[in-house]
């Protein structure tokens, strides 16, 4: 299953983008031995989430999603682990479990919603590509964003990622508990920019789509390099820029015209030594079962 970038800017707690770095999943058995399968412990977000899907053994993982980094990894470990245990309970094995993610979407993404506290980044794990996200009747619902065929064609998505960790509940303390009316209405109309722009590859509105009022700037505070990092992807050319979920990685959709410049722009010797840059794409398939 993939990553992925949540908030995209001003869709706090709506929007998440599914990327292509991948973790895959398994329920423990005899021939899941070797170095490349961690067996996770109790305290691990797969192997909670598993349990609380009504798994009875246990889970391995292998993992190229960073942990900590705003990179969606909780969010995917959770929905990975919610299929598998829901699987098990229901004895489902083999090819079948293709059917149940399908039909156990809803489920799968209550429960991992539920224990993420918001729904992002793990329905864009589950569903792939871009996602909105809304709790309607107790239940979360994610509504796929609309892409155009050329932006997924002509972009990637840069990612910088520095070498420290932020914990989310951490992040979210240093945000205020309520906005200025002006501040939401910024937010909402960059959001619907940020929407149409996705559908029509708007470059002028997928960068004025970006700009947000209600938490990066706060975030970014604390995190000077991952500032910077997001200033020299701007300032390169990409067309996008954001702060990651809750960060320290930010992220950007550039043009491939552009790719060389932004990717030169965050070679720089502070960029380098903190963190690095990783070339992703959107991913569009989302949560997969072995066939």
């Amino acid at each position: 299953m993939p990553g992925s970038s949540a908030n995209l800017g001003p869709g706090f707690d709506v929007l998440g983008m599914a990327v292509s770095v991948y973790a895959d999943l398994g329920v423990i058995d005899d021939r899941d031995s070797g170095p490349q399968h961690l067996v996770v412990d109790g305290r691990h977000p797969a192997n909670l989430a598993y349990r609380a899907a009504g798994g009875r053994s246990g889970v391995w993982v292998r993992s190229s999603i960073p942990s900590g980094r705003g990179l969606g990894f909780s969010g995917a470990m959770r929905v990975g682990a919610i299929a598998l245990g829901l699987a098990e309970r229901a004895g489902v094995i083999g090819g079948e479990l293709v059917a149940l993610i399908d039909e156990q979407g809803s489920a799968i993404l209550d429960l991992a919603a539920e224990m993420e506290g918001h729904a992002d980044n793990a329905a864009a794990s589950l569903y792939g590509g871009v996602v909105a996200c809304a709790e309607v009747a107790g239940h979360v619902t994610a509504a796929p964003v609309p892409l155009a065929a050329n932006l997924i064609a002509e972009s990637d998505i840069v990612v910088w990622v520095p070498d420290v960790q932020t914990a989310t509940s951490e992040s979210r303390g240093t945000l205020a508990p309520s906005v200025s009316r002006s501040d939401a209405v910024f937010n909402l109309a960059r959001v619907v920019q940020l929407v149409l722009a996705l559908g029509s590859n708007d470059r002028e509105r997928l960068k004025l789509g970006a700009e947000d009022r209600l938490h990066q700037d706060h975030r970014l505070e604390k995190v000077p390099m991952s500032q910077l990092a997001l200033q020299q992807m701007t300032g390169a050319g990409a067309t996008s820029c954001w702060l990651s979920g809750s960060g320290p990685t930010v992220a950007a959709l550039v043009h491939s015209s552009n790719l060389a410049s932004v990717e030169a722009a965050l070679s720089i010797d502070e960029l380098q030594r903190t963190g690095r840059f990783m070339r992703l794409q959107i991913d569009v398939e989302g949560l997969q079962a072995a066939r």
